[in-house]
């Protein structure tokens, strides 16, 4: 493999590998094995180079994530928020090492968590929910009552009418189907519930549109990669399903702050320390280690120190030119 820029001795940064020495092996020798892994081209021209990155990053301290996270979520808040609650979550933040758009969505994060956590709790609360929503109870107050995601508490409701899955499914996806006072409910729930809504296609857009701008970052810094499309389509014609995807997989040897990154996957929202989110991530990761060897997750919104991810390196989105998914999301709110 040929050479672009290497500071230091490799020898010398294997200290910052910590306790990933053999996923960062795997990924330096991924290029060297009898057969390649699933989405590496037999062959690559001109060979790998080896090719350093300094990526300075700024992470949130984890009390921070905590003090703050208690003091800018309230009880059955689960939708998107008014110009003056934004406000009043600027001034709570004002005195701490966290920006706004980082606090928003560390509040999604929790949100997001206390919907799977409190899932069974509002099944097993359904036929009072249901009785009470029967008596004129509103959805958003029963939604405060169990602290759960309005649309969730809709579909308890639904469930204690002895509707099935598939059944709720559908009237979810076509409102017509259920009574006036069902259809109204199940719109407010929507609009107040950001988490459990069922048309995401606004947060897709924007994590594409994301993902997008980092595929054009690391081609302005000369390194080559495949995207998460290419691997997707390849795999579905050798092995049926997309099997092992992530965003970017590097076709060169990649260090990113001396650390071998064979892989970049990266998500659109605060990397925090949540049990949650950190399982699902890792899980991810787990996938891609165990064929390409060390990656690196981007999150767009930073992360918290006390994130421990084995065998990615967490960084954030600051060395990237943001400036076009800023507009975005300015036009789209």
């Amino acid at each position: 493999m040929g050479e672009r820029v290497i500071p230091m001795d490799n020898t010398e940064r294997k200290s910052d590998w910590g306790k990933d020495t053999q996923t960062c092996l795997r990924a330096i020798r991924r290029f060297e094995t009898k057969i390649r892994p699933m989405g590496i081209p037999e062959n690559i021209d001109p060979e790998p180079e080896t090719i350093e990155i300094e990526w300075p990053i700024n992470p949130v301290p984890l009390d921070v994530q905590k003090v703050i996270g208690k003091l800018i979520v309230k009880r059955g808040e689960f939708g998107f928020l008014e110009e003056e609650r934004v406000d009043e979550i600027a001034q709570i933040i004002e005195k701490y090492p966290i920006g706004i758009e980082q606090a928003l969505s560390l509040r999604s994060a929790i949100n997001q968590e206390k919907s799977v956590y409190s899932h069974r709790r509002i099944m097993d609360q359904k036929k009072e929910l249901r009785r009470r929503y029967e008596n004129g109870t509103g959805i958003l107050e029963l939604a405060k009552y169990v602290d759960g995601p309005p649309v969730n508490v809709f579909r308890a409701i639904l469930t204690a009418r002895n509707h099935s899955k598939n059944r709720i499914k559908m009237m979810l996806k076509e409102p017509g189907r259920m009574s006036e006072y069902d259809q109204e409910q199940f719109r407010i729930a929507e609009q107040a519930d950001r988490v459990a809504n069922v048309d995401q296609s606004e947060t897709h857009l924007a994590a594409d549109l994301f993902e997008d701008i980092l595929c054009e970052h690391f081609e302005s810094l000369g390194v080559r990669f495949r995207r998460q499309g290419e691997l997707s389509k390849e795999q579905i014609i050798s092995e049926g399903r997309p099997v092992r995807t992530p965003d970017l997989l590097f076709l060169d040897d990649l260090r990113i702050n001396g650390i071998p990154c064979a892989w970049i996957d990266a998500k659109h929202f605060f990397g925090s320390a949540l049990s949650f989110p950190r399982k699902k991530t890792q899980k991810q990761v787990d996938r891609y280690t165990e064929v390409y060897g060390q990656g690196a997750i981007i999150y767009r919104h930073g992360f918290c120190d006390g994130l421990h991810l084995r065998g990615a390196q967490k960084l954030d989105a600051m060395p990237v030119d943001l400036s076009r998914l800023i507009e975005h999301n300015e036009s789209r709110s």
